[in-house]
């Protein structure tokens, strides 16, 4: 970290040109010969129950779980696996109660573990498998077809109880066992290990590619180790009596799901109830059946919540954590006035920052309407112009460039794409742009790379979301860029409207052109019944974009 003096209030250092976190820094072990399985399974603290099978009840408690990791580690380094240090495991599977036990068994090892979406086509994860090369893979019986054949040598894992009957027919020669059959291995202290240090990586998770094709990210050790240290600090749960009761709605295959619930909580007796698909009764009853105190989600889940005509039963949930897109000040309101006793924070991050960058870590920081928080302990950053580099002060958008001991390491087997995102003293270019306000909030404006340009003006999407979105008669929109020779690019809006609307093309356009600049007036609407959307609630432009000009 620099040492000259920064403002107090904004943490801006004019001397550096960069921000620094307000939040007190958070101790990170010194001994580098660590790796986060060992970190995760040394903390103290007084919970019983690890991880809870919303769909069955059945619970596992710590010792249990440990005892498993350390079982299944055992069978993965003995034939027929023998998994070593920089291997690579996948795991293609939806939330469950194993998903922890193979990645935690998986990185003890010293081998990297690489995570796919279950929703991802067999063609999407045969690239993803010719890439990463794994030498093993964690799945279902379900998801098995979608596993290449082709693979060489993979051996499989399933992630399901033994006790699951097998299909008539369903024999495949590339099943070695169960999850509960190596978990069940009595864990030998004896086997000879890898030395496996915090510079050593442990997983590679590709970005959902909402630029450009999808590129492999590389997390080490250390920077899993540091976001631990990050989430346990920002829920204080360390210093807690009382167990407080995590809902997993978020993908676990998701770098927000992998640190929260894979990894992160588990180190602080955090007792983790795991939803195996969302759907809004399940996580009702599972609240008030679980007790559960925190439910971490993704925008759209609270959209639905907000939009519900009645409020819904919530028993003792006091916290609501979002992440993946703002919130905007109408949902932050409305959900507020719906339940009061429930306090809204949010955070921002990318699979290249391992996760939070910045946070609401209070009521009273989320009053901050459009804000994504204060940035994390330990973190530094920069605001820069994206046409001259230069470093810019309080209230000023540029690109935001974060440093902290959680940036990646790099892209896998990508040097180009890694030297244009992390520079050679450690930031990270997130491709956002965003400005700090007075008192060191971060807001992000937009993506960098989504921005339309309408004869040289540039035109924020989110902004024109953020407008339509107070239309009464949108449920939800998205804004891309059309292509159209004389201008370069047109703002074009895929509208939701909500049920019984007859809302024409043309008022939507009106309604726009009324409140802004006449560059920035959208030219062009169609309406859809969904926006898509990726695992963390971002909107995937890329796919509307390819929509809108299949038709040229």
């Amino acid at each position: 970290m620099a040492t000259a003096a920064a403002d107090p209030r904004s943490g801006y250092c004019a001397a550096t040109g960069a921000f620094r976190s307000k939040r007190a820094e958070v101790p990170l072990p010194a001994d580098r010969d660590l790796d986060v399985v060992t970190f995760l399974a040394s903390r103290r603290h007084s919970g019983v129950v690890a991880l809870v099978d919303a769909s069955t009840g059945r619970r596992t408690t710590f010792a249990e779980l440990w005892r498993a990791v350390a079982g299944a580690a055992t069978a993965l380094a003995a034939p027929p696996f023998g998994l070593r240090k920089g291997h690579v495991a996948l795991i293609l599977s939806p939330n469950s109660v194993h998903f922890p036990v193979a990645a935690l068994a998986a990185m003890s090892l010293g081998a990297v573990v690489t995570t796919a979406n279950p929703l991802n086509t067999a063609a999407e994860i045969a690239k993803q498998v010719a890439d990463a090369r794994p030498v093993l893979a964690f799945t279902t019986r379900d998801l098995l077809p979608k596993l290449p054949r082709a693979a060489d040598g993979l051996r499989v894992v399933l992630l399901e109880s033994s006790s699951s009957p097998a299909p008539a027919g369903a024999a495949d020669p590339r099943i070695v066992a169960t999850i509960d059959e190596i978990s069940a291995t009595a864990p030998d202290p004896a086997r000879r290990r890898d030395r496996v240090t915090q510079d050593d990586q442990a997983t590679l998770l590709y970005s959902s590619g909402t630029t450009g094709p999808s590129k492999g990210v590389v997390a080490t050790h250390g920077n899993l180790i540091s976001m631990v240290q990050i989430v346990m600090n920002r829920f204080r749960l360390e210093d807690s009596d009382t167990t407080e009761t995590f809902l997993c709605t978020v993908p676990m295959f998701h770098v927000y799901g992998l640190v929260a619930f894979a990894t992160g909580l588990l180190g602080c007796g955090a007792t983790i109830v795991v939803l195996s698909k969302f759907e809004l009764p399940e996580m009702l009853r599972c609240i008030s059946a679980y007790g559960v105190t925190y439910l971490p989600l993704v925008p759209p889940i609270l959209v639905a919540m907000v939009a519900h005509p009645k409020p819904l039963p919530l028993g003792n949930l006091r916290k609501v954590l979002s992440g993946g897109a703002p919130l905007s000040k109408e949902l932050i309101e409305g959900f507020r006035e719906k339940y009061p006793q429930v306090e809204i924070l949010q955070g921002y991050g990318l699979t290249e920052s391992t996760a939070i960058g910045a946070s609401t870590d209070s009521a009273e920081e989320s009053r901050r309407y459009g804000t994504a928080g204060l940035l994390s302990p330990n973190t530094e950053a920069k605001i820069v112009d994206p046409e001259t580099g230069e470093a810019l002060p309080v209230n000023r958008t540029g690109e935001l460039w974060i440093r902290g001991p959680y940036v990646m390491k790099g892209y896998f087997n990508n040097t180009e794409a890694t030297q244009s995102t992390v520079t050679p003293d450690g930031w990270l270019k997130t491709g956002d742009l965003c400005y700090i306000d007075e008192d060191g909030y971060l807001f992000v404006v937009d993506r960098l790379k989504e921005l339309i340009k309408y004869k040289g003006y540039q035109v924020p999407p989110a902004e024109l979301e953020a407008l339509l979105l107070t239309h009464p008669e949108v449920s939800d929109v998205a804004v891309i860029p059309f292509p159209d020779r004389d201008v370069g690019q047109f703002p074009m809006a895929y509208v939701v409207r909500k049920k019984g609307s007859n809302l024409s093309a043309q008022e939507v356009m009106e309604f726009v052109a009324k409140q802004v600049a006449p560059y920035k007036k959208v030219r062009k609407v169609a309406f859809v019944t969904d926006i898509p959307k990726n695992a963390s609630g971002k909107i995937l432009r890329k796919d509307l974009i390819k929509l809108a000009t299949s038709k040229l």
